[in-house]
């Protein structure tokens, strides 16, 4: 019992320690009176699973699954590609930004005039699955760039994360694109944690 309780411990801090972001570049001096952060999420050149399929590629596989599938068809892809589309054009974003709400200091929000601008480029997915009782979260690898607005080319500060899990047992965890979600959130409230 010993031996069970002591690999569950450590299987545990693994998890809960691995989760960090690296620093790439720059520091946050930059931020020190700011107010308001612009969030922008770039989903361009995302890669999914461990053979780093293109999002166009793992959404013909999504779809052959769904159509293969006897109890789906046509109409249950359509709202699962509305549904994929909304999520992530808007519902990504917004679960980022919901993880960043722990910080008094700093607002991030979308479409701000603020000075800086954060963007989240969205570099590798596992959108994780669910099978009844049993639930793998999505991975999610970013860099998180900080840059002037009015100038983008000026980039002040970069962090890496590197397979960020999101937490299971949410409600909208059944689908991948919540697990996906979960998984932004969880990198918005370990960005908050290192500013």
């Amino acid at each position: 019992m010993k031996n069970y309780l002591l690999v569950i411990l450590l299987t545990l801090s693994a998890f809960v320690f691995g989760q960090k972001l690296q620093l790439v570049s720059g520091n946050t001096d930059f931020l020190k009176d700011q107010k308001e952060i612009n969030v922008k999420l770039d989903f361009d050149d995302a890669k999914f699973y461990d053979d780093n399929k293109t999002e166009t590629q793992y959404l013909e596989n999504r779809k052959k699954d769904v159509l293969e599938n006897p109890k789906r068809g046509e109409v249950y892809w359509k709202e699962w590609i509305a549904a994929w589309q909304e999520n992530r054009d808007k519902t990504f974003l917004d679960t980022f930004i919901r993880g960043t709400k722990k910080t008094k200091e700093l607002k991030f929000t979308q479409n701000s005039a603020a000075k800086y601008t954060l963007i989240i480029k969205t570099e590798w997915i596992y959108p994780g699955y669910h099978a009844g009782i049993v639930i793998e979260p999505a991975k999610l690898s970013t860099t998180l760039s900080f840059v002037e607005t009015a100038n983008p080319s000026n980039t002040l500060l970069i962090y890496k994360t590197d397979k960020v899990a999101g937490t299971a047992g949410k409600n909208d965890f059944k689908m991948e694109y919540g697990r996906i979600a979960s998984a932004y959130e969880k990198t918005g409230q370990l960005l908050v944690k290192k500013i």
